[in-house]
């Protein structure tokens, strides 16, 4: 037998009864006592304990190392500035310790119950279906939240320690401050909020969908995987953008000048879309479930089809909005902006080297940096990501009325990041580290990351 549930009524009054006694708890005390049951385990005790001294130990541990992540993003930064190590936290945390988090804690919140046989005792107390939904996705954010604010304040404290708050080098060469570095890493962790919410959103749907099965409890996470390998793929830029997985990406673009910032709104409008679809998917779920049948622990394929048929629509549409809105359909990634991208950053980090190798100061106006570059050696069509990227980098000499040129190879990532690795002179970008004041110290010409802006400029 299926019941359909809206609100489940109170029980008539028995004579003499308080008329309080038959009211709904109200969502306050339901969601301390389910902060209470989640604090109380030893699994969310344990990830606080490593979201809030994990990344800092790491990180300082990281830079007492003299060899450092330089395959990672703004790994070869982390000796030079407290907030590098921040970042390559993010980093790492996007792709796997974040749909790690929402697994663990959004996919397990209703199967726990399942697990338990506890559903009828606290239906009968609580006497409303709507008031345990609500006071269950709220608890589960408020544990996700702890976490993610974990991740980003002891990375933050580990790097500072080690390293203090110098200027980090954003990814188009240029210096952020201090003070503006630390806005942007702070504005960075909070803008992955949104993925992560989304990820938590279809982990509620699973943990209601699906009862006891472990595959509510692997959702969030199968859900990150495939899209991180969607992003490895040649996809056109309005779905790449409209993934809600993309938002762990682009927060990127808050570190060039200008910002980035078209992909990084798109990432997390797509991604709050997704969190409202797949809440309100789970919570109308729920509310039909039947918990008349102790052996029926969830409404099975039928749900799980009513769940992911909206998403696909939403999906869907997302793509088509930020297909007619931005007018890119292709890669995103053209010769003309990689030539762009790449003139910049050398400019920029051409006057660190100098000022590192305390040479006259230049401006970018004297040195009219240029860059020429090939995909497949001309052959085919010059655009598109590769490892195939072949650039010439020319500039004036100020004080000799000479141009010289720096060659660099470049692997260009589909979502528009690149890393350019020097292939000389060996004066400029031959060598990882450079000698200043009788102190080796690395040469930011030699290797550097940068990001192709996948929207028309």
């Amino acid at each position: 037998m299926t019941t359909t549930v809206t609100d489940a009524p109170a029980p008539a009054p028995a004579a003499g009864a308080g008329k309080a006694g038959a009211r709904p708890v109200r969502v306050a005390r339901i969601l301390r006592f389910e902060l209470l049951k989640q604090f109380s385990t030893w699994r969310v005790r344990l990830l606080i304990g490593l979201c809030w001294l994990g990344p800092g130990l790491l990180v300082f541990a990281i830079d007492q190392q003299s060899t450092l992540p330089s395959d990672t993003l703004f790994g070869r930064w982390m000796h030079a500035t407290g907030w590098a190590g921040s970042l390559v936290v993010l980093a790492f945390a996007g792709t796997w310790v974040l749909p790690l988090l929402t697994s663990l804690v959004a996919g397990d919140v209703f199967a726990s119950e399942d697990r338990l046989g506890t559903w009828r005792h606290l239906l009968i107390v609580v006497r409303s279906h709507r008031r345990i939904f609500a006071a269950k996705a709220i608890a589960s954010a408020v544990v996700i939240g702890l976490l993610v604010t974990g991740l980003a304040v002891s990375s933050v404290f580990g790097g500072l320690l080690a390293e203090g708050s110098r200027p980090l080098v954003g990814l188009d060469g240029h210096l952020l401050p201090g003070a503006d570095a630390a806005g942007n890493v702070l504005l960075a962790w909070v803008c992955v909020l949104a993925p992560t919410l989304a990820l938590a959103a279809v982990g509620l749907l699973g943990s209601v969908a699906l009862g006891r099965s472990p595959m509510g409890l692997l959702l969030p996470m199968l859900t990150a995987l495939g899209m991180q390998v969607a992003q490895l793929l040649p996809l056109p830029v309005p779905v790449r953008l409209a993934l809600p997985g993309y938002a762990f990406i682009s927060w990127n673009g808050l570190f060039a000048d200008p910002q980035q910032l078209g992909p990084l709104l798109i990432g997390v409008g797509a991604s709050l879309v997704w969190a409202v679809v797949a809440t309100a998917l789970a919570y109308l779920i729920f509310l039909r479930r039947d918990f008349t049948n102790l052996t029926n622990d969830g409404t099975g394929r039928r749900a799980l089809t009513l769940g992911v048929l909206p998403l696909v629509g939403a999906l869907a549409a997302t793509v088509g909005v930020v297909a007619v809105t931005t007018g890119e359909g292709g890669s995103g990634i053209d010769q003309a902006k990689v030539q762009r991208s790449v003139a910049t950053a050398f400019a920029h980090l051409y006057r660190i080297q100098q000022a590192q190798m305390r040479r006259p100061p230049v401006t970018e106006a004297q040195l009219q940096t240029s860059a020429a570059c090939d995909k497949s050696a001309g052959l085919g069509a010059q655009e598109g990501p590769g490892n195939d990227w072949r650039c010439t980098v020319s500039w004036n000499v100020p004080g000799y009325n000479a141009t010289a040129q720096a060659i660099y190879q470049l692997n260009v990532t589909a979502n528009g990041r690149y890393t350019a690795d020097g292939d000389g002179p060996v004066q400029v970008n031959g060598y990882f580290l450079i000698v200043s004041g009788g102190e080796a110290v690395p040469n930011p010409l030699w290797q550097f990351d940068g990001n192709v802006d996948l929207l028309p400029g």
